[in-house]
């Protein structure tokens, strides 16, 4: 029996992501543009906060669009793969003892309390299962995977197929023992941490930002006006009140997150590092004219 893949399905899910992502990001630059024209005071303070809160559910909201488009349950005769993103549960057919499907439990199956359409992740706890982990898209297509460690929830696009698949592997009996295997997204990162150039990237891109944002705030109740930003010949633009210069360390926390992020998506392959590398060293340089930005603002005079 060669490797059979069972996607779960995506289409829904990855429509309610993309909305989303695309709702926060023109909610974030709206809300940034108009700080940086509004007038200091509850309406500029407002804003700034507006822009945190839609960054914030960004990077969650991408990497589960991610981790859909990548999901997939991957079957052969010695084990059942599940992908889910960075998770990975790799699980022996040996130490699975029964699949069925959630509708059939006589209690019902309580749904991770952070879900979306396409996002069915997390744990919960069931009367006679304990513990159920669900790495899942649809509720409508739920599949139990009983194992004596905990019960795993998946949603195959498919699941009358997958269970006769399933059924089929086991009668045909594995070929190789294989142990079982967990990964999750947290390996990831203390993986990157252990390698010393990703740590000096990583505390100097934080240390840069934080000097940035705490150098800011003691500036603003001693200085009178700043020059923020040029016009079209790269004159300064009219002085404004020192408040607005919180935007520069703010729109540079939040590029330096980003570039944290697409750094460890391509730290994963060894052939691919040097984009995140370069990804690192760009944030950190990226941090770092931001903080010159704010030099030239306080010593340009007006």
């Amino acid at each position: 029996m060669s490797t059979t893949d069972f996607p779960p399905p995506r289409r829904r899910g990855i429509l309610v992501h993309t909305v989303l992502i695309l709702a926060l990001l023109a909610l974030f630059a709206w809300s940034i543009w108009r700080a940086s024209s509004a007038e200091v005071g509850p309406f500029f303070l407002g804003y700034l906060l507006l822009s945190l809160a839609a960054f914030i559910p960004l990077p969650f909201l991408g990497y589960r669009a991610y981790a859909l488009l990548r999901a997939n349950y991957y079957l052969d005769r010695d084990r059942l793969t599940l992908r889910w993103g960075l998770r990975v549960e790799e699980l022996p057919l040996s130490d699975i003892e029964w699949v069925r499907p959630a509708s059939d439990m006589p209690a019902p199956l309580s749904l991770p309390p952070l879900r979306l359409p396409g996002a069915l992740l997390g744990r919960t706890r069931h009367p006679d299962l304990g513990v159920v982990e669900f790495i899942a898209a649809d509720s409508r297509t739920l599949l139990l995977i009983g194992t004596a460690r905990r019960v795993f929830a998946i949603s195959p696009a498919d699941p009358l197929a997958f269970t006769r698949s399933f059924q089929r592997a086991i009668e045909m009996g594995s070929l190789t023992p294989v142990a079982a295997r967990s990964l999750y997204p947290s390996f990831l990162v203390a993986q990157a941490w252990q390698d010393s150039l990703t740590r000096y990237l990583w505390l100097s891109a934080v240390l840069l930002n934080l000097g940035s944002l705490v150098w800011v705030s003691l500036l603003i109740p001693s200085a009178t006006r700043v020059p923020l930003g040029f016009d079209a010949f790269g004159r300064p633009l009219g002085p404004v009140l020192p408040e607005r210069l919180m935007i520069l360390p703010l729109v540079s926390i939040f590029l330096a997150i980003a570039g944290w992020l697409g750094g460890l998506y391509f730290y994963r392959w060894e052939e691919r590092r040097v984009l995140a590398y370069l990804l690192w060293i760009s944030s950190a340089l990226s941090s770092l004219l931001f903080l010159i930005a704010v030099l030239f603002a306080v010593t340009t005079p007006v």
